[in-house]
């Protein structure tokens, strides 16, 4: 048995030790780390998770349940890299930590197992079916089902956790993204660039009108827009919960569908995809069919935000209507992407928004991916926290750029009852494009 193990190959093992090796477990990182804030365990800070994962690349410690859950509590948030004067890359270490909690079996169970294979090795492989699952559940929430269902009171006899996600459902769109955008939607004016577009999975579910107010947006700054109806996840979902080879599957077959030599940008307007977006040459190093190709992916894939200031914004005329708007920063927006001051820049060229700071503008909602639905306690605290700094600053938008923050603060505002509208920063800039038009 042991020797069958040895043999195994391993995440941590196998990764280059220098990585591994980079934390000079100076502290700087603990006032940063969300969940060492609220339990002021070393285990639970960047430090000390780095800390297990070089005893199991020593050898030292074999990956126990009791280490797949520490990897799992992590909100993979990335604040830490922010933080870090060593520049430890804590987002490879986690991903690879991740993948050798899974590979290890510690956390294995039938009805884990099973959630697993239905979510990220058929759903999210083929978004055919996640638009058939989207279908179903608008077709329950315009028929009126969910809503006789709340007000039944049935609901009340689901255990506790059943009635929380119900609750967390979101709506979906009455229309899907291939349905607004069309395949090729040209330049407005003079074209300058021809970039694609990346609808997403749950953006083109929940947030499909985001995706068509991007389209809008990049034509009316010069760009055509190629936006292909049938589109992949973009595997960040699979690379953060340790399915590493599902990720590597996802990559190839995106850079098939968009090869980067023939755009002048490949963009995206999902903080948390996007981050993962442009490390796909770190997922297929080494491959000599796609490596090199990874490495021109990586450099033409930009965020909205950063690609309309990167070209210059054509700013919408005035429209004499006024409206005070927070920021909050997406985690890996922010900390994996190092995109801060774009968003800002964005909505302050938008006539009649006051931008109004948000206190601690960049700590974690407790969206993180699927957080809030694997670790409701904790995110419920960070989302308390969220919403308190958001009631402070008196604003009635609040703009994000990412799905889940997007998601996570519409679930805030509606459980405290607060009359607050969530936007995506391009949303309310298109809208400024539309109102300027219509007048």
């Amino acid at each position: 048995m042991i020797q069958a193990a040895a043999l195994r190959p391993s995440h941590l093992k196998d990764l280059d030790y220098s990585v591994v090796q980079q934390c000079m477990h100076c502290g700087l990182c603990l006032p940063t780390c969300p969940t060492y804030d609220a339990t002021k365990l070393e285990r639970n800070s960047p430090r000390g998770r780095i800390a297990l994962m070089r005893a199991i690349a020593d050898e030292r410690l074999e990956p126990t349940k009791t280490f797949a859950d520490e990897m799992y509590f992590c909100l993979g948030c990335l604040a830490c890299m922010t933080a870090c004067p060593a520049g430890v890359n804590y987002a490879e270490l986690f991903e690879h930590a991740r993948a050798e909690a899974e590979q290890s079996g510690a956390l294995a169970s039938p009805k884990r197992n099973l959630i697993r294979a239905f979510t990220l090795r058929w759903l999210f492989m083929d978004l055919h079916r996640l638009q058939l699952i989207g279908r179903a559940l608008r077709l329950y929430q315009q028929l009126g089902l969910q809503t006789f269902l709340r007000r039944s009171g049935i609901l009340k006899l689901l255990p506790k956790r059943l009635r929380e996600l119900e609750a967390m459902t979101p709506t979906v769109q009455n229309k899907f993204s291939a349905e607004l955008i069309d395949p090729i939607t040209p330049a407005v004016g003079v074209k300058k660039f021809r970039v694609a577009m990346l609808i997403g999975c749950a953006q083109n579910l929940i947030f499909s009108d985001v995706n068509r107010d991007t389209v809008e947006v990049l034509a009316r700054n010069g760009c055509e827009v190629v936006t292909p109806p049938e589109q992949l996840c973009c595997g960040s979902l699979h690379a953060h919960n340790g399915e590493w080879e599902l990720a590597q599957q996802l990559a190839r077959r995106n850079i098939e569908q968009f090869p980067p030599e023939q755009f002048d940008a490949i963009i995206t307007n999902a903080g948390g995809c996007g981050s993962h977006l442009k490390h796909y040459a770190k997922l297929l190093a080494g491959e000599p069919l796609y490596e090199k190709r990874a490495h021109e992916w990586d450099r033409k894939v930009k965020d909205i935000h950063e690609w309309l200031l990167q070209i210059g914004i054509t700013p919408p005329p005035a429209n004499g209507t006024n409206q005070n708007v927070t920021y909050h920063e997406s985690c890996h927006l922010c900390h994996g992407q190092k995109i801060t001051s774009q968003p800002r820049q964005l909505l302050c060229a938008i006539p009649g928004v006051k931008l109004v700071e948000l206190p601690e503008s960049n700590w974690c909602c407790g969206s993180a991916g699927i957080y809030n639905l694997t670790q409701p306690e904790m995110a419920d605290q960070l989302l308390d926290r969220k919403m308190k700094h958001i009631r402070s600053t008196r604003c009635e938008v609040v703009a994000t750029g990412n799905p889940g923050c997007l998601l996570q603060l519409v679930n805030g505002a509606k459980r405290e009852g607060l009359p607050l509208r969530v936007a995506h920063p391009v949303t309310l800039l298109a809208e400024a494009y539309r109102d300027a038009r219509s007048g």
